[in-house]
């Protein structure tokens, strides 16, 4: 079968590997029909992505159809429609115990510590698994990781209904957080750099947005909250700008939630985040989310329009030569292996 594998950075191939098959009892054969390619594995395929280690198989947006189940599987059959959980974990650290596997002293992510599901068949256990409406089309079943990327951020911030919410960068993550935020009943303020995203985050539903190269993010903030900063920043860009940026648009007694992995220190100052009383949180994966954004999808509560590209996985090195050429272009790109 064929695999999509980052051997190292720009070094991409299709290879022919050997089909899975189930070991234990508990696990699922899948067919994979969707992959989407997520900035992370862009990272990976540039070298960048600190926690990845190669040669990886890389994916872990995965949509897909159950073909074998082992003996003990008791929430699948053969035929249902699945989307992929990408993260295992020990279940017993602190970290598990408090209920946040997806912080695992021990965690796996697929995809990026463990092969991931650019291939044509995988094997996961049952509890990785989660079934969607066959009604749905694969490009929005497909969409149900990065809406639990949203949705365990808005979690994370404790965004509540009349909060106001500034999220930086709206790209395909932070579209997801918008529709979760207003999903919650916030008033959202969304920034970028490009107005065509900025018109896509006012059709998906934000209140107000920004572009940072002709307007003063802090001081629009302060305008459209009646001074009082917003409630809860979720930084979707994450530079170390954007990090400070984050500290002077929050509100007192309100929440920072940094979704990022950039390595350079920010400089900021600890003044107002004791004067503030700023709550500041980091954000990763998902933890409990998977079956709220399947109930959201299956609904028709969060159809996505970020689906802008799709390619054959026969031609996935000309996809991610196209998506670094044409970023602006590009609001997800999906693999097919119909």
């Amino acid at each position: 079968m064929k695999a999509v594998q980052v051997r190292k950075a720009y070094d991409l191939v299709t290879a022919e590997v050997k089909k899975p098959v189930l070991s234990k009892d508990d696990e699922v054969l899948v067919k994979v029909k969707r992959v989407g390619i997520c900035g992370s594995d862009m990272h990976i395929y540039h070298g960048t992505n600190p926690l990845a280690t190669l040669p990886r198989v890389i994916g872990h947006e995965v949509t897909g159809q159950v073909e074998v189940v082992g003996a003990n599987v008791q929430s699948l059959k053969p035929g249902d429609h699945v989307v992929i959980e990408p993260i295992s974990y020990c279940g017993s650290c602190y970290a598990c115990r408090k209920g946040r596997p997806n912080v695992c002293a021990k965690l796996s992510v697929f995809g990026v510590h463990e092969d991931g599901g650019m291939r044509e068949y995988i094997v996961l256990p049952e509890r990785q698994l989660h079934a969607v409406s066959k009604d749905l089309p694969w490009e929005e079943a497909v969409m149900a990781e990065p809406y639990t990327i949203g949705a365990q951020a808005v979690w994370r911030g404790q965004v509540e209904k009349g909060d106001t919410v500034l999220i930086q960068g709206a790209g395909p993550i932070g579209i997801c957080v918008l529709k979760m935020a207003k999903l919650a009943g916030a008033a959202v303020m969304m920034t970028d750099l490009n107005n065509e995203r900025l018109a896509f985050a006012k059709e998906n539903g934000a209140d107000a947005v920004v572009n940072v190269q002709a307007e003063h993010v802090a001081e629009r903030v302060h305008e459209w909250t009646g001074n009082e900063g917003a409630n809860v920043v979720i930084d979707a860009v994450c530079l170390p700008e954007t990090f400070a940026l984050s500290i002077e648009a929050v509100s007192p007694a309100g929440h920072v939630v940094v979704l990022g992995f950039d390595e350079r220190a920010a400089q900021i100052s600890q003044l107002p985040i004791t004067k503030k009383e700023v709550t500041i949180t980091g954000s990763r994966l998902q933890t409990n989310q998977f079956p709220k954004v399947v109930e959201l999808l299956n609904g028709g509560l969060v159809h996505n329009g970020l689906v802008t590209h799709t390619f054959s996985v026969d031609d996935v090195q000309y996809a991610f030569q196209f998506i670094k050429e044409h970023p602006d272009q590009v609001r997800k790109a999906v693999i097919t292996f119909d």
